[in-house]
């Protein structure tokens, strides 16, 4: 999920209300109480924190980058140092408003007291890099499947609104595998988070389906142009699923980072395609929203109360006049923590314990609560999404270890 600015279904009927349905009366009553109590001011704010969460937003530039040198072995950056850019591996800068892109590598020297770092660039891929004066930082580290040196092919998926471009990238070109990797981004990135993990997909044998969806500067916009969190993103994904079985596949993995981890789950729970889902590989995802929302509310020192109506704003069908959403967003239904036990798909879980995104808590809490669907890894030291970037042979390892036992072929019945 790229950063967000710092700063209910309808009643069931039937004897017996469901969770859901006490949860959104619930929120009701509460947050006619908080409006009450927080005044004109904080109910502005509350509004606006609802909005930022769900309003697609251009990426802030905020790494600034001091000088751009020649070493012994190609040109080098020198950047302020910041908890990013500070970070071993390798990763990317995004510049002149998104059309420069480089990938950038191992740290040269660190300067504690004068507040700078040298890294290597190991790759333009575009743009003038020594006139950049400010970027942002990416775990993208590929502008393309050509930069990992495989073969691909644009195709197009029927969506909501038109179509959405994505990348087929088959495991062993002019064949189509039986099962295919799908590749889902998070909040604020676009399809090229997934190339990170194709390489691994390829040695399995998957070809993978780099997709866009609704929102995400590629796919078509949602008709209100707000984010779902995973509640309306998922239909996208069920139509990469849809294009995947009509060309060749039998079953598929999903593959999803923050935001698009949420929406595989919530694939994995709706899609009526949900049973040819053999297994997913989630990395930072957002287990549980309320979890998520309170932590920022939190890091903005928005106060408990102002945050949590926010949340009820998203919530509730009397919010849309505020947040701009057509339909309220089910936070409760998409709390995987509460409902662990009703995941029934096969889960990886990557996570970083300092991610100071989206909170890990929720992630191990899941893999606890049922440990026969899901195993969950820790990293340390790779932030929000990173893991792959700060040590790429343990992710990719812990990916192929876990995934090719699952992807042996099943055993049909018995012949009497």
């Amino acid at each position: 999920m790229a950063s967000m600015t710092r700063a209910a279904s309808a009643p069931e009927t039937g004897a017996k209300m469901s969770t859901r349905a006490k949860w959104a009366v619930a929120g009701i009553v509460a947050g006619s109480g908080i409006a009450g109590l927080l005044g004109a001011g904080s109910s502005a704010l509350a509004a606006y924190f609802a909005r930022r969460v769900i309003t697609p937003s251009v990426r802030q530039a905020d790494e600034e980058v001091l000088a751009v040198v020649r070493g012994d072995k190609g040109l080098q950056i020198i950047l302020a140092a910041t908890p990013d850019t500070t970070v071993d591996g390798v990763f990317s800068l995004f510049f002149a408003g998104g059309t420069g892109f480089a990938r950038i590598g191992r740290i040269v020297s660190y300067s504690p007291a004068e507040r700078t770092v040298q890294r290597e660039v190991e790759e333009v891929y575009s743009g003038d890099l020594t006139s950049a004066r400010r970027g942002w930082w990416s775990g993208a580290v590929y502008n393309s499947p050509a930069a990992l040196g495989v073969e691909s092919e644009d195709v197009k998926i029927d969506v909501e609104g038109g179509q959405a471009p994505a990348w087929l990238v088959p495991a062993i070109p002019g064949e189509r595998a039986k099962v295919w990797a799908i590749m889902v981004h998070g909040r604020g990135a676009t399809r090229l988070e997934g190339l990170r993990a194709v390489r691994t997909a390829r040695e399995l044998g998957l070809d993978s389906l780099l997709v866009s969806y609704r929102n995400d500067g590629l796919a078509p916009s949602a008709p209100d142009g707000r984010y779902g969190l995973g509640s309306t993103e998922w239909r996208d994904v069920e139509a990469a699923i849809e294009y995947a079985l009509d060309h060749g596949a039998h079953e598929v993995v999903l593959f999803g980072w923050s935001m698009g981890g949420a929406i595989c789950l919530q694939t994995a729970d709706l899609s009526p395609h949900r049973h040819v889902i053999r297994a997913m590989v989630l990395d930072a995802p957002v287990i549980n929203w309320v979890d998520v929302l309170a932590h920022h509310a939190q890091l903005n020192r928005i106060p408990y109360a102002v945050g949590r109506y926010g949340q009820l704003m998203l919530g509730h069908p009397l919010g849309r006049r505020l947040t701009g959403l057509a339909a309220p967003v089910d936070l409760k239904a998409m709390d995987w923590d509460s409902r662990a036990v009703e995941l029934r798909t096969p889960t990886l879980v990557i996570h970083s314990v300092d991610d100071e995104y989206v909170p890990y808590a929720p992630s191990a809490s899941l893999a606890e609560k049922n440990p026969d669907m899901v195993t969950f890894e820790p990293f340390e030291g790779a932030r929000h999404t990173k893991e792959w970037n700060v040590d790429p042979q343990k992710w990719e390892r812990l990916v192929r270890s876990w995934l090719a036992p699952r992807l042996k072929p099943r055993s049909g019945p018995t012949s009497a």
